[in-house]
């Protein structure tokens, strides 16, 4: 990056990064005068990569909290601790630090003054311009996306907030009908926007943005209900990303995660040190002091920080039900330390690189691939009962897994056929932050986490609530019912 983009980066995130608050009233920020920047191709760009940070950020511990946390599929580490019991049991008090979603609203406020100051810089190439906007529109679609499937109501905030003095400063909640519809405004904009040409793994492309689009329609229609239009249109983004000879599957599984952002990889969040670090899988390891010396990084892939949470002994189980599955090693290992007379187990996934005695997190977050779009594609046609299509996708990701032809028959009833789709999603996905959406789009929510057994009747129990503090201090929100008593 030029040394003016670096000094332009820095600017804005002085300037971005407190933007917006817990209560979206915009105190303290770091007043730099629009005049001063937002002049050329290299202040956009810039900003555009400032998005980005604060992008990854945002979603650095939240994504597997909203997320996996709340499947009833993890339990204590090595240790326990209050707040990751309170996801894990689905009993979320309104002061859980993920009840904030101040860094969401305020990566949307980073991307609504990109779109706010980049069309009136002038660009030799128009298709650079497009590319910075189209990220700008992607990113606020995917916050908007999970701050609707998190906390349904939500305010919806597109102006971008410089100063203290700006209007809407305490807003209230938007109907959650109304925060889906923006989120398929902006995913229309970024598609309209980026260029065909565009194939980055750690930014919007076409099939990023297709991959989030199908996920949204998807949505849409199984638990919003909005109609069949949504699943036709889930179709034609799934069958654009697989017809893109840019995405292939790995032929095994474990180099997925080998951050090179691969053939597989469609987006990312990169991790780099020394920029941006860390997130949630610095929590998957055993700490390297807890282990004899012999075994550290052999075979026992040791961390710096505390094992937090690990798999329970039930999905442990399951994930270990086929011997002839390869994901399961990579997904997790078990180790008996004869020395400590202890067992150890850890997570294989997104575990980053051993430099000088350090465990270093900078593994990239992967939040679309290739298998996910053939197993989307499964789901697509299981709705719309073709068995032996979506069996045939199955089975592509079963040759992989188990190295296998065949592995599912296409004689299935409707049952089989989404009993196979759920273990397949829990086999694949497994500690990547995603199963609670699987659980929640394909209906098994209530049947796959003991914790929610006989809890369908609660008032919104799978949202969220918002933070008690945000209401403190704008008394225009209201708590999400159910959490309101």
């Amino acid at each position: 990056m030029k040394l003016k983009n670096i000094i332009i980066l820095l600017i804005v995130s002085l300037m971005m990064l407190p933007s917006c608050n817990d209560d979206l009233n915009v105190e303290n920020i770091s007043s730099v005068a629009s005049t001063s920047m937002w002049k050329d191709k290299d202040d956009a760009e810039a900003a555009m990569y400032g998005l980005y940070n604060q992008f990854r950020s945002a979603f650095s511990w939240g994504y597997i909290f909203w997320g996996e946390y709340r499947t009833g599929l993890w339990g204590d580490g090595l240790i326990s601790e209050t707040s990751r019991w309170q996801v894990f049991q689905n009993q979320i008090p309104t002061n859980h630090t993920y009840a904030d979603w101040t860094d969401l609203y305020t990566t949307i406020n980073d991307a609504n003054l990109l779109i706010k100051y980049t069309p009136s810089i002038s660009f030799k190439n128009e298709t650079e311009k497009n590319t910075i906007l189209a990220n700008a529109y992607f990113v606020r679609a995917f916050c908007y996306y999970w701050i609707g499937r998190i906390w349904g109501d939500a305010p919806i905030l597109l102006n971008g907030f410089e100063s203290d003095k700006a209007e809407d400063l305490y807003p209230t909640r938007n109907p959650a009908v109304e925060v889906f519809k923006q989120v398929e405004n902006d995913i229309q904009q970024a598609l309209s926007l980026m260029p065909d040409s565009i194939n980055t793994r750690n930014l919007a492309s076409p099939g990023g943005i297709n991959m989030l689009r199908a996920d949204y329609d998807l949505w849409m229609y199984k638990v919003r209900n909005a109609g069949e239009s949504y699943l036709n249109d889930a179709k034609v983004a799934i069958q654009t990303v697989l017809n893109d000879p840019n995405y292939s599957l790995e032929d095994d599984y474990s180099n997925i995660f080998d951050d090179n952002l691969g053939s597989e990889i469609i987006f990312a969040w990169s991790y780099i040190q020394d920029e941006y670090e860390g997130g949630f899988p610095t929590d998957y390891l055993v700490p390297s002091q807890y282990i004899s010396s012999e075994y550290i990084n052999n075979p026992v892939t040791t961390g710096s920080h505390q094992q937090w949470e690990f798999l329970t002994p039930d999905y442990e189980a399951f994930l270990s039900s086929d011997p002839s599955d390869t994901r399961t090693k990579e997904t997790f290992e078990t180790f008996y330390d004869p020395g400590k007379k202890a067992t150890f187990q850890w997570i294989n996934k997104y575990k980053g690189h051993w430099i000088n005695d350090t465990r270093i997190f900078d593994s990239d977050i992967i939040v679309y691939r290739l298998a996910d779009a053939i197993l989307f594609d499964a789901e697509i046609k299981m709705y719309q009962k073709d068995i032996v299509g979506a069996t045939k996708d199955l089975n592509v990701i079963a040759r992989r897994a188990y190295k296998k032809e065949n592995y599912y028959h296409n004689m299935m009833t409707a049952d089989q056929l989404k009993e196979s789709l759920v273990s397949e999603r829990k086999k694949e996905f497994g500690a990547e932050g995603k199963l609670w959406w699987d659980f929640i789009r394909l209906g098994v929510a209530f049947k796959e986490n003991p914790y929610l057994t006989g809890r369908e009747n609660e008032n919104n129990v799978l949202l969220w609530p918002i933070s008690q503090s945000s209401i403190n201090k704008n008394p225009n929100l209201k708590q999400t019912p159910g959490y309101d008593k």
